[in-house]
């Protein structure tokens, strides 16, 4: 069973018909027949095949392919369709006569043919490879559909072209009339009657009654009647190519199908005398070929005409019976006879006798013969045609030929458009008498007032500048309850009969019907608003003259109310799917989105932004653009393009003959906003452009001159630009030369527009296009012009940088990067002459189209902007909007796409910053070790040396890293998947960053190194008391040892004589003298304090032991101003300051305390640093005084003495002499009964060596690399996410606080942010190192790696310097550790006190002491695991790490520490040197302690709120003075705020605050803030929600 195939059927058939004619030609001569047949042939040799009959649509022609970029020579036949309808797109006015095949036969280029052969160029053996412009021309027009009809006939109409109006007949059906082909074309022409009102008349030509003149010829007519009407209509117009005839290129191409053809143009006059030809409009209508194969189209023409011009030399029977047949023939029948030589008189007695028959008079023959001038000649036909013109009354339009067409059995191409019209009609007719205004009001309701008041509450949602008294939140909440009210009314609105009539022709399965629909929408909507229009715009230019700015609002808003369109019902369609609710989308509303993508995918333009209302109805342009990426398989990548301009000046005209579209051009209406068209890209181009798509848009309504003077028009084309300039990849700012005033406008809205996209990562190519520059030397004569350009240029920036507060923007070269030759471009005028006679100019075209070629090469060649998809293409349209209703756009602007990418950079970055620290860190440790390991017999001058040597490498250590590092981050922003164009503009700051944490790494490094020096020097001093006291003791031991080989003692009695021997020998034993640390610190304080004048309040200081012991109490002379000491304000937030410093320092002095090492005086100058860099950032906002940092530094310095005291104390006592002896005391004991007794002391000796040496070595060892450790296993973990960036910890520690629900946890977070995170921190450690005992399997990890160095070292130790074994011997074992040393130096510092004490008399081998030392590492190891295993103090474990977790994650997500002015959210920039500082979320500005001076209420506003207000504040910082909060940044300026994202953003901290109002009240002791009533409805879910808003967590 075989399945149908519609596509096969339809060539079958082409092919069944095909061979019907040729048999039919074959066997009778059947005119129509042979007719088809030669059709059909044509068509198969244009490769038109698949098109016919009517399949060939425009959406075709709007592809984007190398050949639309660039056209090349036509190489074949088949090429020639295509090159002809992209050159009519692009209203090339050559396309006709450059359409000839390249290709030649061969025969015809052999160099021995005769140029002169008189057979060479006769019309009867043209060339196979050549096409007759008409005969192609007719070819298209039965293979268009109606709409491609239409188009190519506008396109004609504007490169002046004669139009079918009769074509041959095609497909089984008679010769056509193309009313509907010719319905879209308006022209404008002045009748000399209207010429000195300087009226005007526009209308649509089809239905204007016009004279109509038809010009046809006889069989032997020898004259060109095409050539003398392009004379006709020539004068005071140049190059007139109207008609084509034999003389022009392809003219003379044998015609295949053409004749038959009826061609019409129209001549209108400009209201000129001196140019016109005619004083009024005249139709032409020519038939091609004679009148004898083409009757039925004569005796239309003939019925139709004002006057028939017939062209013969001779008239044969067949002809004259013809012609005398005809009705009316005196008063409309003209004889053009051509007298020729040779058989002359014939000819003539054959026209004579026609002329006698009819009784035609003299006037009605006109003779011309060779020897005639033309031009002559085409004069006198003027004059005849004059003439007629006085005598016409009632002329015919071509819509009122149509019955004469039907009677004579011509089809009619409109008939088949029957019912779309009558639908259209239908829609119409509601209109009535009421009024367009009237009409939309009660149809198009939801583009109505509700619609503009919804913008205008959005913007004052942003703005905020009429809320009168009330609270600014209060204000917003009222806002956000009209808005919703208004939203719910629109959703209330029924769908008028007109429009569910309009969306349902729309939505049919049948594209042509819902595209002839749409036509007929727009030709019925045209027509009715045109009257109008003219009327509203007259009055409108007479007020402009008068320049009162009340009635020309007035008249603005008339012409906009009185203009309907089919866009407006396509704005309606999007507003009923925009309000409709999600629940609501199960019906036929859920298809609209669908169905706007189709059209869009049609090369239908989509209404981005309502101009009318000044606003994006987002739901409808995000889901019609979602449907389109679904549509299209998710390959949406988007090139867009944008042209700006001026209105009127050629924008839409440049992008239709750019691309081949269809933007609206002078329409008569006064439609404003934003419209998008996506042209598909062909596969040769898409690796190319590397985009799937062009998207155009068309701006609309921009910088009206005749509207600059009303109040809100700049705001309105600010928005506009800078809406269109920030969506687009591209822009084109056009510019019509002839208007300085205009230009200078829009070039300062496109610059402010420009500057913009730079501060917010947007780099657009942009192109300036100089219109109406005719002059070939124009680029190289306008230098001193572009000149003048740039300086206008850069003058615009100036003002525009002012505007925006970007005073460091001077010049136009700062924002873009502009080339005065490559980024400017000349077009000529698009006219050649004078409309409306004028043609397109073929210098336009081509100028355009040698422009469109540079400008895809350039977008090619910029790989700065990522090419985006849809999605990313809808959330930045979003973001822009969002900012665009704000005043303050630049510092409004917040996207998801730009966060995201400035997100991922700053996890990058920390990863990056991560990994510098950790090889720093783990060379640290390193060198440590190898300082602790230098010789204790050295000089100290040698140590010195050594110190500096690694100072020196580590050093160039950090400056290899930090190259690194910067490459990394020059390498990110070549990456084409990271939109790394959205935030080029923090690129310094991420590379200054890296430079601040080398400098940052170097100052830490280089002071841990000066504590490990000035650790050893420390070591030294207690190791050499305990030299001299062990040297004491082991003479002691061994003149014992001789006195007791004296004689025979049991052990009892040996150990009794040993102890008598140890009191006596460390009896007198005393160790280091105590230092006096609190004078120590006082002696750093005051170098601290060293040139400022302080002495007399630190003399004062007795015993810096005895302060700080209480808590630290603000006074009013601690602030600097006078006006400060009785404002009671000021104290509080002074005094939590204070806190967080004393809290700071607190902690850094316990850090310093809990190590094993003696005080040194680096600790107090660490500290005091600390302090000082605290009291600069918080100078700005506390203005304090000397007098507060001495009282805070005494403080400080007074509890860090205290905790300096205790563990130099501890020190002390730890390397006690006497207790480090006695530590020893069992030992040599053992030592000395082994030695008594002559026992192997081997396995006891290694065990001692073990246990004394090695193992405090080894834990160091865990304990050095445990903190990197630790870090690196969170960043790996499960909670490495927690980590990646300051961002996502915020998002972390807000959410658990949330569902915590601890009030003294916010307190914490908000009050002392530091201190908070850092307990977070650790707490998280903690818990994460106990889980599983994790912490244990890092320990064992690090034994494992140290137990296995030890044991290589022990290996390669007991080998020479000569390659063999040590000598057994005891000597050999002092080598052996030494040579262990060696081995190790870098890992482990072994004790040589130690060493030396437990080797003491060592009499074993030294191959047994290996194998015993091996015996006791496994032991030790062993004994270690155990340990970990059943440890479970992981606090006091974290606290004695010398590289401590929490404080390497405290440094990756602490950043700056910077917090908001007014509600304290902490800094989430990345790196350390941003220059801005910025928080995902703000709060309200009471739980920054912020009251009301008056109620002492805590304020409730949200700093976001507040910031785009006109409200005022006023602190310390402002001296007390009252300032806008708009002004922030003037006191403020490293700190940024936009408004919050979405309303609901906010909600996390509203929610908080009704939570804890009270609570914070009297915290704060103020009094509770006045939230909202809508605040309270607010539930925990709904915080969260907006918790993940905020920080865009999906």
């Amino acid at each position: 069973m075989s399945t149908r195939d519609p596509e096969s059927e339809e060539h079958a058939d082409f092919d069944a018909q095909r061979n019907k004619g040729k048999a039919l030609t074959m066997s009778t001569r059947d005119p129509e027949s042979e007719e088809h047949a030669a059709l059909l042939n044509f068509i198969v040799k244009l490769g038109l095949k698949d098109f016919y009959p009517n399949k060939l649509n425009q959406q075709s022609l709007f592809e984007i392919n190398k050949n639309s970029i660039e056209e090349k020579s036509v190489l074949s036949l088949e090429e020639i369709p295509w090159c002809f309808l992209r050159k009519l797109f692009k209203i090339n006015a050559e396309c006709r006569s450059s359409i000839q095949s390249s290709i030649r036969p061969e025969e015809n280029i052999e160099e021995d043919n005769d140029l002169f052969d008189e057979d060479l160029y006769t019309a009867d053996d043209s060339r196979d490879d050549e096409v007759n412009p008409l005969d192609l021309i007719v070819a298209l027009f039965h293979c268009a559909d109606s709409i491609l009809q239409q188009e190519m006939a506008l396109k004609m109409s504007m490169c002046q072209f004669s139009l079918p109006l009769l074509l041959p007949r095609g497909n089984r059906s008679q010769c056509t009339l193309m009313l509907w082909a010719l319905r879209d074309i308006v022209k404008e022409w002045c009748p000399h009657d209207l010429s000195e009102s300087r009226g005007f008349v526009e209308d649509n030509i089809v239905q204007a009654n016009i004279p109509f003149f038809s010009f046809v010829k006889l069989k032997n007519s020898s004259s060109s009647k095409s050539q003398i009407l392009n004379h006709v209509l020539s004068r005071g117009q140049q190059n007139c190519k109207i008609f084509i005839h034999r003389d022009v290129k392809g003219g003379a191409v044998k015609r295949e199908i053409a004749n038959g053809l009826v061609e019409v143009c129209w001549y209108l006059p400009c209201g000129n005398e001196s140019l016109d030809v005619f004083p009024g409009p005249v139709a032409f209508a020519d038939l091609r070929g004679d009148i004898c194969e083409s009757l039925t189209q004569f005796n239309f023409l003939f019925q139709v005409s004002t006057a028939t011009f017939v062209f013969l030399d001779s008239v044969e029977e067949s002809e004259h019976n013809i012609i005398s047949s005809l009705q009316d023939v005196k008063s409309k029948l003209f004889l053009v006879v051509n007298r020729k030589g040779g058989n002359a008189r014939e000819e003539m007695m054959s026209w004579q006798k026609l002329v006698k028959e009819l009784g035609l008079p003299k006037n009605r023959v006109k003779i011309t013969n060779q020897s005639s001038n033309v031009a002559e000649f085409s004069q006198n036909l003027c004059e005849v045609i004059k003439a007629s013109l006085l005598k016409v009354k009632d002329p015919m339009s071509i819509v009122d030929m149509v019955g004469k067409a039907v009677d004579l059995g011509l089809s009619v191409d409109e008939s088949k458009t029957e019912s779309q019209r009558k639908a259209a009609e239908e829609i119409m007719d509601a209109i009535g008498v009421r009024g367009i205004p009237d009409y939309k009001k009660l149809n198009l309701s939801l583009q109505g007032a509700n619609w503009k008041r919804l913008s205008k509450l959005e913007k004052e949602e942003c703005r905020l500048k009429t809320s009168g008294d009330s609270g600014l939140e209060e204000y917003k909440c009222q806002l956000q309850k009209e808005k919703r009210h208004i939203q719910q009314e629109q959703h209330n609105s029924d769908a008028s009969k007109g429009m569910k009539s309009f969306i349902k022709c729309l939505s049919t399965t049948d594209k042509e019907k819902r595209d002839v629909f749409l036509k007929w929408m727009k030709l019925k909507f045209n027509t009715h608003s045109r009257v109008k229009l003219s009327v509203l715009r007259n009055k409108f230019k007479e007020q402009c003259k008068e320049r009162d700015a009340k009635l020309i609002a007035e008249l603005d808003q008339a012409m906009v109310d009185s203009s309907l369109g089919t866009e407006h019902y396509m704005r309606e369609m999007g507003l009923i799917y925009e309000f409709s609710t999600s629940s609501s989308t199960a019906d036929e509303i859920s298809q609209l989105p669908g169905l706007a993508a189709e059209m869009l995918l049609d090369g239908y333009p989509l209404e981005l932004l309502d101009g009318d209302a000044s606003n994006v109805p987002e739901r409808w342009v995000t889901d019609v653009l979602m449907e389109l990426h679904k549509k299209v398989g998710q390959r949406s990548r988007l090139l867009v393009l944008t042209v700006l301009g001026v209105q009127s000046s050629g924008k839409s005209t440049l992008l239709n003959t750019m691309f081949g579209v269809q933007f609206p051009v002078s329409s008569g209406r006064c439609t404003r906003g934003a419209f998008m068209l996506f042209l598909k890209v062909a596969e040769d181009l898409k690796s190319e452009l590397n985009c799937d798509f062009i998207v155009l848009i068309d701006t609309k309504g921009l910088k009206s001159p005749d509207l600059a003077q009303l109040e809100d028009s700049y705001e309105h084309d600010n928005q506009l630009a800078t809406f269109v300039i920030g969506l687009s990849d591209a822009t084109i700012i056009n510019i019509a030369m002839e208007n300085s005033t205009e230009m200078k406008d829009v070039l300062q809205i496109a610059v402010h527009a420009f500057l913009r996209m730079k501060e917010i990562g947007k780099k657009p190519v942009c192109n300036f296009v100089h219109q109406n520059v005719s002059s070939v030397s124009a680029h190289d004569k306008n230098i001193t012009d572009r000149k003048h350009l740039l300086d206008q240029l850069n003058e615009m920036t100036q003002i525009a940088a002012e505007m925006e507060k970007k005073p460091s923007i001077k010049e136009f070269t700062d924002v873009l990067d502009y080339d005065m030759d490559k980024n400017n471009w000349n077009i000529p005028g698009l006219w050649l002459g004078t409309p409306p006679m004028a043609p397109v100019s073929t210098g336009y075209s081509e100028a355009v189209a040698h422009f469109k070629k540079n400008l895809f090469q350039t977008v090619k060649k910029d790989p700065c902007n990522e090419v985006s998809q849809i999605p990313e293409f809808l959330e930045w349209m979003k973001s822009l909007w969002q900012a665009v209703k704000n005043e303050n756009f630049i510092f409004s602007f917040r996207n998801t796409l730009v966060a995201q990418a400035y997100d991922n950079l700053c996890k990058e970055f920390s990863q990056w910053e991560w990994e510098f620290r950790k090889d720093i860190l783990t060379w640290q440790t390193q060198a440590e070790v190898e300082i602790l390991n230098a010789d204790n017999e050295s000089e100290v001058e040698t140590w010195n040396r050594l110190v500096e040597g690694k100072k020196s490498e580590v050093s160039d250590k950090i400056t290899d890293q930090q190259q690194t590092m910067k490459e990394k981050i020059y390498d990110y922003y070549k990456m084409t998947d990271k939109r790394v164009d959205l935030i080029e503009k923090y690129k310094a700051e991420f590379l200054n960053s890296v430079k601040g944490l080398a400098d940052e790494i170097k100052r830490s490094v280089s002071v841990k190194l000066d504590d490990i020096h000035e650790q050893k020097l420390s070591s030294k001093k207690v190791q050499d008391i305990q030299r001299g006291y062990r040297g004491v003791i082991e003479q002691k031991v061994m003149k014992l040892l001789s006195d007791c080989n004296e004689s025979t003692l049991t052990e009892e009695e040996l150990t009794q004589e040993f102890e008598k021997m140890w009191a006596e020998a460390t009896g007198n034993v005393s160790g280091l003298k105590e230092r006096d640390i609190a004078a120590c610190v006082l002696k750093q304080l005051r170098k601290n304090f060293c040139n400022r004048n302080v002495n007399e309040a630190l003399k004062k200081v007795t015993d810096l032991k005895e302060m700080g012991a209480g808590p630290f109490k603000t006074k009013h002379k601690h602030v600097g101003t006078f006006l400060q000491k009785f404002k009671g304000t000021c104290i509080g937030p002074l005094q939590s300051f204070a806190e967080r410093i004393i809290d700071s320092c607190t902690r850094f002095v316990h850090d310093k305390v809990e190590t094993d090492g003696d005080y040194q005086d680096s600790f107090t100058k660490d500290f005091l640093e600390k302090i000082d860099e605290s009291l600069k950032q918080g100078y700005t906002h506390h203005k304090t005084n000397i007098k507060f940092e001495i009282d805070l530094k005494l403080h400080i310095c007074g509890v860090a003495s205290r905790e300096f005291v205790k563990m130099h104390q501890r020190f002390l006592s730890d390397n006690n002499p006497h207790t480090q002896l006695e530590k020893y005391k069992t030992q040599y004991l053992s030592d000395f009964l082994d030695l008594y007794k002559n026992q192997d002391d081997c396995q006891h000796k290694a065990k001692h060596f073990v246990k004394s040496c090695i193992k405090p070595a080894v834990k160091q060892f865990i304990c050095g690399s445990l903190g990197v450790n630790i870090v690196v296993d969170i960043l790996t973990s499960s909670h490495s996410a927690e980590y990646s960036s300051r961002t996502f910890f915020q998002y972390n520690i807000e959410k658990e606080l949330l569902l915590q629900e601890d009030f003294k946890s916010f307190v914490s977070y908000i009050t002392n942010y530091e201190r908070y995170v850092k307990d977070w921190i650790f707490e998280h450690i903690r818990e994460k190192m106990s889980e599983d005992k994790t912490l244990c399997k890092l320990k064992n990890n690090n034994l494992q790696v140290i137990d296995q160095k030890i044991s290589e070292a022990v290996d390669r130790a007991a080998i020479g310097e000569d390659g063999a074994p040590l000598p057994d011997n005891t000597e050999s074992i002092t080598k052996l550790i030494s040579n262990m040393r060696k081995h190790l130096i870098k890992d482990i510092s072994l004790s040589v006190e130690a060493e030396e004490t437990t080797l003491f008399l060592i009499q074993s081998s030294c191959h047994s002491f290996i194998k015993c030392l091996k015996i006791s590492m496994k032991e030790l190891k062993d004994q270690l695991e155990e340990e970990f295993s059943n440890s479970d103090d992981i606090t006091e474990t974290l606290n004695k790490l010398p590289i401590k977790p929490q404080d390497e994650l405290f440094k990756r997500v602490f950043g700056c520490g910077q917090q908001c002015p007014f509600c304290k959210a902490p800094c989430e920039a990345g790196g350390t040197e941003h220059t801005q500082h910025h928080a995902a979320i703000h709060r309200p500005q009471g739980l920054g302690r912020y009251r009301c001076e008056s109620s002492k209420k805590l304020r409730e506003p949200l700093c976001t709120t507040s910031v785009h207000s006109d409200r005022e504040f006023r602190n310390s910082d402002t001296k007390w003075e009252v300032r806008p909060y708009k002004n922030y940044n003037e006191y403020y300026p490293d700190w940024i705020i936009p408004p919050d994202r979405t309303i609901e953003a906010s909600d996390y901290w509203k929610y908080v605050l009704v939570q804890y109002n009270d609570r914070f009240a009297e915290e704060y002791k103020a009094e509770p803030a006045d939230v909202p009533e809508a605040w309270r409805k607010l539930t925990k879910e709904q915080a969260l929600k907006g918790l993940n808003d905020a920080f865009n967590m999906k």
